[in-house]
């Protein structure tokens, strides 16, 4: 085509700029040098082979261990006008052929595989005969036996590269490898001579937490009431508390699907699959899902428990914010967590020098949460990067409420000391609360002088408080089916008064999230076009394209091609039906109607000025088109009930609502009365002076749960209007 590697970028994929190492990358593979790229989750990995792919000759082998990241990187790739394809177990020996020929008479420019299926003698035979000029390999750390993912049928992939005649590029590419992780990668997989690139490991759009000793389970119900409508991952470190999570999660209505490996094949494709297609919100699961699941827009990863190691971490944690889009990292952390880690080192069958280097790594893991410094300095330095002291975006960073809790944790410890140190937590708590409960009756604890001493706590914060000390190494709790509370040597200076505990604790999550309209509305269209073309709903333009078309709100196609992931082919697929939805909330005319690009010649995109030059209205006046609130308005007029409306209109109840509260800021008259009891309304309103009205969820939260936010944003919306 004689376009430069910045035009075929812009065409097929819509970036205008390179992320960091992605041009470097990029050139050293068209001047046929081996790379290994390291980069972070959502670094723009594929970018690096599959552009490439398209201006070399011959076709890209890309090796993946996935099934789901092959269909789903396949898809996106088809959808912008990139022949590709994939070979896996799931397909038949005669589908498998016909990719094969098919390959093997150029039509396509990428073909995924599996390693596993190079064990296949006849297979690799195949493959070897195949027009390869670059051969990539994804999730390149799983080659290392001091990696956290070690596969054994990576090994075979280095010497099955060099059996073969055409001597291909090679290109490994992982997001996590400590510098003994990528020696292995270049010796086992055979890179000649490679340039290595090692980006910073920094995500700085997460926002990384740990929260000690809480409930965990009513952490996360609060959690996701403050995130509404925000996908998100939730890692469990059993199956069965997998099992327990969705069960309890699935009861309170939200929209939940489960993942570990004592689920069939196809129960556990049908709930990714549903998850990657924006049908289940959340995610319980086990560490084996995630690795190559291809969803940018997870706003949220809760670790329900402590990892083994920072490795393994850092990657799950990583599956949050792949778009550049803030995001939340929280790890729940028991002191029970360690425990349990270490047992399933002991008890596991891998070699003593292995299980020495596991213990190391779960100690680093322990030290990063008790550490009082800079969380993503801790992370950085582990994987060999310096970092500043202060990120600004951790939880140690940021605001921290500092508490003194001296005096409940003698209580605690006396209480413990005078139950002869024999007990579990739940049973402590009530002793503390005054729980006149049969057991304790019998046991004679209620003659305790600690009995009863701590009224004002509930019998969960007190167990939360023992939980907190034990995470601090004031308390052991033992691991097994009752586990026992005993004090530490740290506690003896804390009950003799010599010393005080004072905890830097992060605040609760209080504040509810809500998208804007528009941006639900576009995601609303995106998700109907998705179902349409059967592919997930970031085929078709990422959360983060959306976001910039509320920002900058195109209103013709040079302007839409201006968005970033917006490629000639994408806006003659989609772009119109955006263009006119963007309009209509816009308040602006039709958009002009420009002839429409043809892409299939090269000067058409010889002319990167041409996405940043908006197309000059046209003279001819247009007719306005009637804002959607004012729409909503009409029906609601004509008798229709907001659910009606909803469903006509195909939109969601809560942007319906958000109609009406605007038609009414306008001045239309709305009987409220239909929608809020004078009770309901004082009830509001007296929280509403108690609480401020800065944040709708304090309020929210102090109120009974059927009273949404539209019933408060009613009454807050009729107290101004008889204060105006």
């Amino acid at each position: 085509m004689g376009l430069t590697v910045k035009e075929v970028m812009a065409h097929y994929f819509g970036y205008s700029e390179f992320k960091p190492g992605q041009e470097q990358i990029i050139n050293h593979l068209l001047h046929s040098r081996d790379i290994l790229g390291v980069m972070p989750t959502g670094g723009g990995k594929s970018l690096c082979y599959q552009l490439p792919a398209l201006i070399l000759p011959g076709l890209t082998l890309v090796i993946s261990p996935l099934i789901a990241l092959m269909k789903d990187q396949v898809d996106a790739l088809n959808d912008q006008g990139i022949n590709a394809s994939y070979i896996n177990s799931s397909l038949s020996v005669g589908e498998i052929n016909n990719r094969l020929r098919r390959a093997q008479e150029g039509y396509y420019k990428l073909l995924y595989a599996a390693p596993e299926r190079l064990d296949s003698e006849q297979f690799s035979r195949l493959l070897a005969s195949l027009p390869l000029s670059l051969v990539a390999i994804d999730e390149a750390h799983c080659v290392s036996q001091w990696g956290h993912d070690f596969r054994p049928s990576y090994l075979n992939i280095g010497r099955w590269i060099d059996s073969i005649p055409q001597s291909p590029l090679r290109a490994a590419f992982t997001a996590t490898a400590t510098a003994r992780v990528r020696e292995d990668i270049i010796n086992l997989l055979g890179l000649r001579q490679p340039h290595v690139v090692v980006n910073s490991f920094d995500r700085a759009n997460l926002h990384f937490s740990i929260v000690k000793g809480v409930d965990r389970t009513r952490f996360i119900r609060k959690f996701l009431d403050t995130h509404p409508d925000q996908p998100g991952i939730i890692y469990a470190a059993t199956r069965k508390e997998v099992d327990r999570l969705f069960e309890e999660l699935t009861a309170r209505g939200y929209k939940v699907g489960k993942y570990h490996a004592g689920l069939s094949t196809e129960e556990r494709n049908t709930t990714q699959e549903a998850f990657i297609y924006d049908r289940v919100q959340i995610m319980v699961a086990t560490n084996a899902f995630g690795l190559g699941i291809d969803k940018s827009n997870v706003r949220f990863v809760i670790h329900h428990n402590m990892p083994r190691h920072l490795e393994a971490y850092y990657q799950e944690a990583g599956r949050a914010g792949r778009d550049g889009q803030d995001s939340e990292v929280v790890l729940l952390f028991h002191a029970g967590d360690i425990q349990v880690q270490k047992y399933l080192i002991e008890h596991s069958e891998m070699a003593p020098e292995l299980k020495q280097v596991e213990y190391s790594k779960l100690q680093s893991m322990i030290d990063y949460c008790h550490t009082t410094h800079c969380l993503r300095q801790y992370m950085l330095a582990y994987f060999g990067e310096n970092a500043s002291d202060q990120c600004g975006n951790c939880m140690n960073c940021g605001e921290m409420e500092t508490r003194d809790v001296t005096i409940d944790a003698q209580k605690i410890f006396s209480c413990i000391i005078r139950m002869k140190q024999a007990y579990g937590s739940a049973l402590i708590a009530s002793v503390l609360k005054g729980s006149k409960q049969k057991r304790i009756l019998q046991l004679g604890f209620d003659r305790l002088s600690t009995y009863g001493i701590m009224p004002e706590y509930s019998i969960p914060e007190i167990v939360e408080l023992i939980n907190l000390l034990a995470s601090e190494d004031y308390l052991t709790i033992d691991v097994g089916q009752y586990p026992v509370v005993y004090l530490t040597s740290k506690a003896r200076p804390v009950l003799r008064g010599e010393q005080k505990i004072i905890l830097r604790l992060p605040p609760a999550p209080t504040t509810v999230q809500v998208e804007s309209e528009l941006f639900q509305a576009l995601r609303e269209l995106r998700s109907r076009l998705a179902q349409q073309q059967k592919v997930p709903p970031y085929v078709i333009f990422a959360d983060k394209t959306l976001r910039d078309m509320c920002t900058y709100l195109p209103c013709n196609q040079a302007d839409m091609l201006g968005i970033n992931g917006v490629g000639n082919i994408k806006f003659e697929k989609y772009g119109r039906q955006f263009l006119d939805l963007i309009c209509q909330y816009n308040n602006n005319p039709e958009p002009v109607k420009e002839p429409v690009i043809d892409t299939e010649t090269e000067a058409s995109l010889k002319d990167p000025g041409a996405k940043k030059r908006k197309a000059a209205p046209s003279q001819e006046p247009k007719e306005k088109k009637t804002p959607t609130h004012l729409l909503t308005y009409q029906a609601y007029q004509e008798g229709k009930t907001l659910e009606q409306i909803a469903l006509e209109r195909k939109l969601t109840l809560r942007t319906i609502e958000g109609h009406m509260l605007r038609a009414a800021e306008e001045g239309l008259y709305i009987d409220w009365s239909a929608f809020i009891t004078p009770e309901k309304e004082e009830q509001i309103l007296e929280q509403a002076r108690l609480l401020g009205i800065e944040k709708i969820s304090p309020i929210k939260a102090a109120l009974p749960e059927d009273i949404s936010y539209f019933t408060i944003n009613i009454a807050l919306l009729k107290a101004r209007k008889r204060l105006a």
